[in-house]
């Protein structure tokens, strides 16, 4: 009779663990971004992620300052919400150029996240990020405000 709680305990405590660890995983904007370090990349994509929970546009970026090629992954939507909007797996090819205004990693990493990319003929497209697309539109207000 005990092995057979013991049984449920632990499978139970199984399941707990293994749900908790996806929810662990996605993180805030405020945990992991800055909205006081905005960063305008402009550059080539290298690599359009499809995945959960976050699509990431990998773009090599020459640094003004150094004239170095950086690497910067930019966080957008999950795949479902840029289906809504439009996008498919194929939407980036790689040596598409880009612009991004986005808000740069806390830790100073070359990880951006983006509420929208241009394109040098002045095409936008959304990210589906709603979080970094309200804090855009926050500090836009601002601006305006201030003007």
């Amino acid at each position: 009779m005990r092995m057979k709680n013991w049984h449920k305990v632990a499978v139970g405590a199984v399941l707990a663990v293994s749900t908790a660890v996806p929810a662990l995983a996605h993180h805030s904007f405020a945990a992991e971004f800055d909205r006081d370090k905005p960063v305008k990349l402009d550059g080539t994509v290298e690599k359009f992620e499809w995945v959960n929970p976050h699509s990431w546009i990998h773009i090599a970026v020459k640094n003004a300052q150094t004239g170095q090629i950086e690497h910067w992954r930019v966080e957008g939507g999950a795949p479902s919400a840029l289906l809504r909007r439009g996008w498919n797996r194929n939407s980036l090819p790689a040596g598409t150029h880009i612009i991004v205004q986005a808000f740069q990693a806390r830790d100073g990493d070359t990880r951006a996240s983006a509420a929208e990319i241009s394109f040098p003929d002045g095409h936008q497209l959304s990210l589906g990020n709603p979080t970094t697309e309200a804090v855009e539109a926050a500090q836009k207000r601002a601006e305006q405000e201030a003007h």
